[in-house]
């Protein structure tokens, strides 16, 4: 019984260190690259006047009244 608790301490900390790593890398691969990806297909086809002259037309802003 003795030192039973460093023991189990010592695995417990290893084990949560791991697999809080592995989550992180579960996001990062999972979630945010593709998210990256995904703005930057947007972004890299996105027109902002294109964009602007639709709204313009749906009569989204009050200062610019549509034509």
């Amino acid at each position: 019984m003795r030192r039973l608790l460093a023991r189990r301490m010592k695995f417990h900390l290893f084990g949560a260190f791991f697999i809080s790593l592995g989550c992180a890398a579960l996001y990062k691969f999972g979630v945010a690259e593709p998210r990256k990806r995904a703005y930057a297909e947007f972004y890299r086809n996105y027109d902002p006047m294109k964009d602007f002259e639709a709204m313009r037309r749906a009569g989204v802003f009050e200062s610019a009244p549509p034509k």
